[in-house]
């Protein structure tokens, strides 16, 4: 399958573009996953926006890189694949070119993540390790990964 990706700033994101990225988070994070909280967390007009289409122009996959926090990392978060696009390596083409931009934007690949706990190997795959135990949030397990390495 073939996927464009591209990276935005909050104010670079068409209207079109940040309501295709809106709607999936959502359909993912709030409807899929039945969790009611903040979607629109007030975060996104400082974060860099990755955005996975189709050459039809369907939005696929989307997360987004916050600036970064009192540790000096970048916080890579909001990670989503379209529930029927799974499966396809998608997620690790997602990760792969956050990667690259975390690297771009920051001059390094280290960078922090809460990770829900299912998807802890998923993101060791990209040199993510664990720092502290499972915890709730918004009713789902998570655990907080970083990236030191480069």
């Amino acid at each position: 399958m073939n996927i464009l990706w591209n990276a935005k700033s909050f104010n670079e994101l068409t209207v079109d573009e940040l309501h295709d990225l809106l709607r999936l988070r959502t359909d993912v994070f709030v409807v899929e996953q039945a969790c009611a909280y903040a979607e629109i967390d007030g975060r996104d007009p400082a974060a860099i926006h990755i955005l996975g289409r189709t050459t039809e122009g369907d939005l696929i996959a989307c997360a987004r890189i916050l600036p970064p926090d009192d540790h000096g990392l970048p916080h890579v978060g909001r990670v989503v694949v379209r529930a029927d696009r799974r499966g396809h390596g998608i997620a690790g083409d997602l990760m792969q070119f956050a990667l690259q931009e975390l690297q771009r934007a920051h001059g390094s690949r280290r960078s922090e993540l809460a990770a829900q706990a299912h998807l802890e190997k998923f993101y060791e795959r990209f040199g993510y390790v664990r720092q502290g135990p499972d915890y709730p949030w918004d009713g789902i397990p998570h655990v907080d990964m970083r990236r030191d390495a480069d």
